[in-house]
């Protein structure tokens, strides 16, 4: 245990559990586990924290009076969105554009279809808009891509639009004109004139302009940010203040944090809100990033599986890619995110059999927390995964949560045989095993599918397993791959929540910009670019800072970075770089930033030979301003003898490989630096299990990584 309390708390909210991990000034950690209540994510927040501190030793307000900071991380504004239960929503637009949310994108036509489904286009649909044809407004105006005002503003159907959408009874409204990040007169004075409005009718009606929310290019990507930010933050706001709220009714000082979508902390007042939707797949990556440092390794992938689905992200020679443009619920966002690839497998994924054809379909849907799976005996009907592991012996009945549910196996066991195995037609056991196998395949593809793109053999990635049930299906994911290392970890169900706390606070702007370079420029016009690309960084930096100083981070502690997106000229993707200065003067000084993407090109694009013949075109130009936070700390140990015996806690048969197996029983938090376990095998942990195949070993490490080496 510990000598020192803990002061600092993560947070992850995922579907189905919530995770909680304690760090204290040395850098130890505890965690905790909780089912998610996505009604009132506080009460899920408050039991998670609780068995943390039950873990630690000390009360809930022992707790909150002695930590400085608490991390949350959830699903809840994007549950928001999934299940289109946001604000009503107006929207001003330039006259002409009336009908850009039902046009979409074409790729919003496809995007999350299954493979079958993306073949033929009579499927498919765009998704369902957030604002209806009759509360979308033109009014007109027009600015150029160069930031020229070609028409200028008619100030009276501002007015009439504004009018209108207040008598709609809208809860906010939102501003996007055409290239107004490249020049927002229009959209600033049509929110004067929308705010005045506002107020002489006595409403009540936040307003948003597109190029606040986020001033770069693509205008279909940049109404779809704004969009979102009026649409799913406010419920996520109300619920953040409601953890908020619970943490100081226990003692805590300070303002809740939560993690952006690019891997930085940020105060639940954040004005763009919208940045934190993924918010806890993304302290996977910042986890897998942090001890791979501390280990060596700088080519990972990470792969989180819990209840619902199965993420993963990819670090390539330490770069880890950020994506300007996700997906979110089928919408193209103009929000820069750490890449995460997500297909859906995880444990809680419901299993059906079609009693005609036999056919037999693993989700998508999820029985998440509430229900749960059948064994959870709360009122679940369908089986799941979890059902198949339970059946099998791989999940200990009395000790899931540490025992604090209870599995009801023989339930399980009664459903899923009369509504699978009996309609299969083949035994209990092997219809379970098989549809175990039918998640593993499914994901060991998704991992060759995410190395193939990379461009560099298997045999150079170490593969980290985490998540509530990523080392429970550990052994089947990662079969045949050909990884250089795999490794999971004690506290693999509060990994995401791990990852957190290794974040320091950020704060990321950036615009955008077409600045075409060719090869052959002189140096007046490399000095002339330098002298554009420094106004910028200047500019950001000042936002930057200022908004780093408002949450009350002292300017002596805050330091600054510059980074460009940039391609090849003619090419369609770009390349974020970091600057190595932030000050351009010299052509000498361009040359270097073109030299460095250059080099950042090479390490991402391997087979891809360099193209500067035909020039480069940095597309926008950004800083990020952080700060430092207290991380946990992995303990090195010396490695000691192998014999785990200290770490036994019994047999059971468990069924493995198409037959039953008596299996040895490990504590995992008992398991010592230099222990090897042989399979068959169960590593217990209160909230996630290792299950080691026959032949099979796992080697704990000095920093008590659990390696897993296939027979």
């Amino acid at each position: 245990m510990a000598a020192t309390n803990p002061i600092v708390i993560g947070i992850d909210a995922g579907g189905t559990m919530t995770d909680t991990i304690l760090v204290d000034s040395d850098g130890h950690f505890k965690i905790g586990k909780a089912a998610t209540t996505p009604k009132n994510e506080a009460e899920g927040f408050l039991a998670s924290a609780e068995d943390a501190a039950d873990a630690w030793g000390i009360s809930l307000e022992e707790l909150f009076t002695g930590v400085g900071v608490v991390l949350y991380s959830g699903t809840g504004m994007l549950n928001t969105l999934l299940s289109r239960t946001g604000r009503r929503l107006g929207l001003i637009t330039t006259k002409g554009l009336e009908d850009m949310i039902l046009m979409g994108r074409g790729l919003q036509a496809w995007a999350d279809y299954s493979y079958a489904d993306r073949l033929h286009a009579v499927t498919h649909h765009h998704p369902d808009p957030l604002v209806p044809r009759r509360r979308t407004h033109g009014v007109t105006e027009r600015i150029d891509q160069f930031g020229d005002v070609v028409i200028p503003l008619y100030e009276h159907e501002a007015e009439a639009a504004a009018r209108k959408l207040i008598a709609d009874k809208v809860d906010s409204i939102c501003i996007m004109t055409i290239f107004s990040h490249v020049n927002p007169m229009h959209e600033k004075r049509i929110a004067e004139i929308v705010r005045a409005e506002i107020a002489a009718a006595g409403a009540e009606i936040l307003v948003y302009t597109s190029h606040e929310v986020r001033p770069v290019i693509r205008e279909q990507s940049r109404l779809n940010s704004v969009l979102i930010e009026a649409y799913a933050t406010a419920r996520g706001r109300q619920q953040l203040r409601g953890i908020e709220a619970v943490s100081k009714k226990y003692g805590f000082r300070y303002g809740v944090q939560t993690l952006l979508s690019f891997g930085g902390l940020t105060s639940i007042n954040h004005p763009r809100l919208h940045e934190t939707m993924i918010s806890g797949p993304i302290g996977g990556i910042l986890g897998a990033a942090y001890v791979g440092k501390l280990i060596g390794n700088d080519s990972l992938i990470c792969s989180d599986m819990g209840g619902t689905s199965f993420d993963m992200g990819v670090i390539t020679r330490g770069q880890t890619r950020i994506e300007n443009e996700p997906i979110m619920d089928r919408f193209k966002l103009n929000v820069p995110t750490l890449h995460l690839d997500t297909i859906g497998a995880g444990a809680g994924m419901i299993l059906k059999v079609d009693p005609l054809t036999r056919k037999i379909s693993l989700g998508p849907e999820s029985a998440g927390s509430d229900p749960g799976p059948i064994c959870f005996d709360r009122g679940g009907t369908a089986p799941t995964i979890a059902d198949c592991d339970a059946i099998l012996g791989r999940l200990n009945p009395d000790y899931f949560l540490g025992g604090k549910v209870k599995l009801d196996v023989a339930k399980a066991r009664r459903i899923f045989k009369e509504t699978c195995a009996d309609l299969l037609d083949v035994s209990l056991e092997d219809a379970a095993e098989g549809m175990i196998e039918m998640l593993e395949t499914d994901a060991n593809s998704a991992l060759r599918r995410v190395i193939s793109g990379q461009g560099i053999h298997p045999s150079e990635f170490t593969l980290f397993s985490y998540g509530g049930s990523g080392p429970l299906h550990l052994a089947g994911c990662s079969r045949g791959i050909g990884f250089r290392d795999i490794i999971t970890f004690q506290f693999a169900a509060a990994f995401s929540a791990f990852g957190c706390t290794t974040a320091d606070y950020k704060r990321r702007h950036s615009v955008s910009t077409q600045l075409d370079i060719p090869s052959s420029a002189s140096d007046d016009a490399l000095v002339a670019f330098a002298a554009k690309v420094t106004k910028v960084w200047d500019d950001l930096t000042e936002a930057a800072v200022a908004e780093m100083m408002e949450d009350g981070h002292p300017r002596e502690k805050i330091r600054t970075e510059a980074f460009l997106m940039a391609r090849y000229t003619g090419q369609l993707e770009d390349v974020e770089v970091t600057a190595p200065l932030t000050k351009l003067s010299t052509a000498a000084d361009m040359r270097q930033v073109v030299a460095r993407f250059e080099e950042v090109y090479a390490t991402i694009n391997h087979r891809v030979s360099a193209y500067g013949s035909v020039g480069y075109s940095i597309m926008e130009l950004g800083v990020v301003a952080t700060a430092d936070k207290v991380k946990p700390i992995l303990v090195k140990r010396p490695l000691g003898g192998s014999d785990p015996s200290a770490a036994a806690k019994g047999m059971r048969e468990t069924y493995i490989g198409g037959r039953w197996h008596n299996a040895r029983l490990y504590e995992m938090d008992l398991l010592e630096p230099g222990h090897e376990v042989t399979g068959p095998a169960i590593i217990e942990h209160p909230a996630t299990t290792l299950v080691v195949h026959p032949q099979d070993q796992v080697f704990v490490d000095e920093w008590t990584l659990l390696h897993y080496r296939h027979a």
